[in-house]
């Protein structure tokens, strides 16, 4: 049997396919208990957070495993497997044991280092064995993982590398100034009771804030983060629990709302949050655009002036700043006919791809009615720049939201209303695709690759225990039929004598035995030792049925393992 992944992150697929690949918690344990129940796979584990969905299993066969894991994913999360597939990556072996290592030390997160991501390791551990299927490997492997995690935070600086994913929010939040000097004495609206919520409440609460009030489905757990947030050392902070149907109500007086819950749909509707504004402010929310709307002309790309072979015009002479290839610019002065030949060579596609695929309908629109000038004068008069757009100030935020679900709470629309500030799981990753590595990041990457050797000796050296157990088991059945035989061809011992004879043959073989056993199982440990458990078994005619029955007493037990 291998290890396996196949899974999908925010460094494959796009937001847009991560929130709708999401799965809730019922829909993991049906994923881990269908695959489990798939031929190739004998061990599952799910590892789902707000930017990845992974699929760890045991298989038989790399090519079978990849194909039903794959479909298995595709069935649970909604989404086709045709359309699923491009995002998906695949890890086997020891590449699938540096992955789940370098994501446990936060190499792979979304804000490089975050510390998060250990907790959503060992909650996927213990789904799998409250589910019983997580066998002896991946209990190994996961649990080898938090070590390693661990010790990738306290033998480097990989926390300076980047923050946890709500620190670096609030930080976009703060547009750039300190957290603490941005949090003083808001209020703060946190909607969901989880581990997510709880770091977002604790890190508003040491930042400052006047007050935090938690909203959840299960009021329980709401009341118990506030009470947790009120009794905490390192802050003075007021803490109350509201009902989710408060939240409306709660908006309109919270400055920062911080939203991570497991639910399907929105949360917060770009309209409840207009609405919050406007009781705030006590006048109408109007969406506005983030940028200036693109006109219809706009600079030919440098490398393709003058490149266009087949164009009747001079485009190194009618190249200027602001305008398009098909623009005014680029026809301004031509006759009817040279025009015509223009429009020809347009639609034949003459054009650069680049230019082409901005904005074809607007170009053709274009040239329909610089065709229309020209029937009318004969040509087109001068050159007109085009008017400049007037950018409307955006209004300085009164509520800022941080969205951390996946699929997102608080409707992306949001973004666009005047006075607020939206920072979701997609503005997070674009803002962090070019953070800088840290020399600390290097050396957890040599912690990274150091474990997984040491990984794959273990389980190598793992992998012959069965058979060493099967040549001792018919050591001892020797000796105890060799016993058997000198007792009854010398009735006459006593117990004294016979206890000795019977210790004394055990240490012969004991010691025989000794010195094989401990270096096959060194030489099994390293790189191609697979084929010493073979050896082994042909050397001594070890029964394999004998071997096989002791891995799967081993496998038993991990399976059968509660969380720990």
């Amino acid at each position: 049997m291998s290890l396996l992944v196949v899974g999908l992150s925010h460094r494959s697929a796009p937001v847009s396919v991560l929130e709708r690949a999401s799965l809730s918690t019922d829909a993991q344990f049906k994923l881990l208990q269908d695959t489990v129940a798939a031929e190739p796979a004998a061990e599952a584990a799910v590892l789902a957070t707000c930017n990845r969905i992974e699929l760890y299993a045991d298989v038989d066969k790399f090519h079978a495993g990849v194909a039903e894991l794959s479909t298995l994913l595709a069935q649970h999360s909604g989404v086709g497997l045709e359309e699923l597939t491009p995002y998906l990556y695949v890890h086997y072996e020891d590449r699938a044991v540096h992955h789940l290592f370098s994501v446990a030390c936060g190499l792979d997160s979304m804000v490089v280092g975050e510390g998060q991501i250990l907790g959503q390791i060992k909650d996927s551990l213990a789904r799998a064995q409250e589910l019983h299927t997580a066998g002896r490997l991946l209990n190994d492997l996961f649990q080898q993982a938090l070590r390693v995690g661990k010790r990738a935070h306290s033998e480097t600086g990989i926390d300076r590398a980047g923050q946890s994913l709500v620190t670096f929010g609030l930080e976009q939040l703060a547009a750039g100034g300190e957290v603490t000097a941005w949090a003083r004495g808001k209020r703060a609206l946190v909607i969901g009771a989880g581990s997510m919520s709880s770091l977002a409440a604790a890190t508003l609460a040491r930042a400052g804030v006047a007050e935090v009030v938690v909203a959840n489905r299960t009021f329980d757990r709401a009341e118990r983060l506030a009470q947790i947030l009120t009794e905490a050392e390192d802050s003075d902070v007021l803490a109350r629990a509201v009902p989710m149907e408060s939240v409306a109500q709660e908006l309109t007086r919270a400055d920062v709302a911080v939203s991570c819950t497991g639910a399907t749909g929105l949360v917060l509707t770009a309209e409840a949050v207009a609405t919050a504004v406007e009781g705030r402010t006590g006048t109408p929310v109007a969406f506005t655009e983030d940028e200036p709307a693109d006109t219809d002309v706009r600079p030919l790309p440098p490398t393709s002036v003058g490149t266009d072979e087949g164009c009747p015009l001079d485009l190194s002479a009618v190249q200027q700043p602001g305008f398009s290839v098909m623009g005014e610019a680029a026809v301004a002065g031509l006759d009817a006919a040279t025009l015509e030949q223009h429009a020809a060579w347009v639609a034949g596609a003459g054009v650069d791809r680049r230019e082409a695929a901005r904005r074809p309908e607007a170009d053709a629109e274009l040239i329909t009615a610089l065709a229309a000038t020209v029937a009318t004068v004969g040509r087109i008069p001068e050159l007109r720049r085009p008017e400049p757009v007037a950018v409307p100030v955006r209004p300085e935020p009164v509520l800022f939201l941080l969205d951390l679900a996946m699929p997102r709470d608080v409707d992306a629309a949001a973004h666009r209303l005047a006075g607020v500030r939206l920072v979701d799981i997609e503005s997070l990753a674009e803002a962090s695709a070019d953070a800088p590595m840290a020399a600390d990041v290097d050396q957890v990457r040599r912690i990274v690759s150091d474990e997984v050797a040491a990984f794959g000796a273990a389980q190598r050296a793992a992998h012959i225990t069965p058979t060493v157990v099967a040549l001792r088991a018919m050591a001892a059945d020797v000796v105890a039929g060799e016993i058997a035989r000198l007792h009854g061809r010398l009735p006459g011992l006593d117990d004294k004598h016979r206890a000795e004879i019977t210790q004394t043959v055990r240490r012969v073989v004991d010691k025989l035995l000794h010195a094989p056993t401990v270096r096959v199982k060194q030489l099994a440990a390293e790189p191609g030792g697979a084929g010493y458990a073979d050896a082994l078994r042909t050397l001594f005619d070890l029964d394999q049925e004998t071997v096989a029955s002791v891995s799967r007493a081993e496998d038993s037990t991990e399976k059968n393992r509660g969380p720990r």
